[in-house]
């Protein structure tokens, strides 16, 4: 069956005009809500949308709800760009985006379901917010929504987030196999993904049989800044007697953290990556420090914007799927702040492999 027989299927079903059904099936804006809920209700009874191009999103306004800080690029640089990146997948759309700012926390549920209540709310997007309450809230109202960088426990909403958990291990995996054993994490902890990633880089440690000890081997900081961070290094650098037990490298959670480390040694003058390498998972923000480019795990930013819209589609066009996580993997970039110590990746701790099948 051609695209204009199931136009006039529908109108024909639905008693509303052949234009009105175009509109609707194209995603233009000018529509109103009754009769699109009808065309997508008699186009998804009769298989039509299995049909449909996965290219359109068949309504008109999307609500984003999201910290405050992430609507200011001099806050949240992160949470900024992931907004840039939904409003150009939308931008073909014809679909007009609303903003809400909540706290990632504690959030105020009323103002939430007032936003929620309102007609033009058709879809929502809601980033960065942890409160489960809100998650449960957003679950029971029944419309399309997407959360990104943060995850449902209920397992009723899909997600999309960077798999901050397999960051870490990849990011500290990479720095033993340059010959590190003495790794210093840098990490601010505020939120469950922040701890994801802490959970990888212990995992790293596990699978090279080094006993994770939080006073050697974790700085924590309450957010992500440089001065925090060097404050940071600059402690812990200080409470070491020993110089044999100096860290080797350092991972940091993010550029910013990177840039309060290597300030930190630059100032104790140890050299970066001579005596201490600085790697750092974020690599979009700062291309180098002290003249020296820093090498990083790229954490997907821009690409979270237009897989979340993918999945509001499959959301629009699959209301019975079941939920999904979708996870995003980072990229390695290697610059010239991490040392490789030996050519051979580094000895375990404690061996717990024999070469040998059986003893003679």
């Amino acid at each position: 069956m051609n695209g204009k027989l199931k136009i006039q299927e529908i109108a024909h079903q639905t008693g509303l005009s052949i234009s009105t059904v175009s509109r609707v099936l194209a995603g233009k804006s000018n529509t109103s809500a009754k009769a699109r809920q009808q065309v997508l209700a008699c186009a998804q009874q009769n298989g039509i949308l299995q049909g449909i191009s996965s290219g359109r999103l068949m309504l008109n306004n999307v609500m984003v709800f999201a910290p405050q800080r992430a609507f200011d690029v001099r806050t949240d640089i992160f949470y900024y760009k992931v907004i840039q990146g939904i409003a150009a997948a939308l931008a073909e759309h014809d679909v007009r985006i609303r903003y809400c700012g909540l706290e990632e926390t504690n959030s105020d549920s009323a103002l939430f379901l007032e936003k929620m209540n309102d007609p033009q709310t058709e879809a929502v997007l809601i980033i960065g917010i942890d409160d489960q309450h809100i998650h449960t809230l957003a679950a029971d109202m029944n419309k399309p929504c997407i959360l990104i960088n943060c995850t449902d426990s209920q397992m009723r909403l899909d997600s999309v987030s960077p798999d901050h958990q397999l960051i870490g291990e990849y990011s500290a995996n990479y720095l033993f196999q340059q010959g590190h054993s003495r790794i210093l994490n840098l990490q601010c902890l505020r939120r469950n993904t922040m701890e994801l990633r802490l959970a990888g880089i212990k995992q790293a440690y596990t699978h090279h049989n080094i006993p994770f000890d939080d006073s050697r081997y974790l700085v924590t900081t309450s957010g992500f800044g440089s001065e925090e961070a060097e404050q940071a290094i600059t402690t812990f650098i200080n409470g070491i007697s020993d110089p044999k037990q100096l860290p080797t490298a350092i991972l940091a959670g993010g550029d910013y953290m990177a840039v309060g480390a290597v300030n930190a040694l630059r100032k104790m003058q140890i050299s970066v990556p001579g005596n201490i390498s600085v790697m750092s998972t974020d690599g979009f923000n700062l291309a180098q420090i002290h003249d020296v480019a820093l090498t990083s795990v790229h954490v997907p930013r821009d690409e979270l914007g237009i897989e979340a819209i993918a999945l509001l589609q499959r959301r629009m066009l699959r209301p019975s799927a079941p939920p999904c996580n979708m996870l995003l993997q980072g990229r390695l970039v290697v610059q010239d702040s991490v040392k490789r110590l030996s050519p051979n990746k580094v000895t375990p701790a404690v061996s717990t492999h024999h070469h040998r099948l059986y003893d003679a």
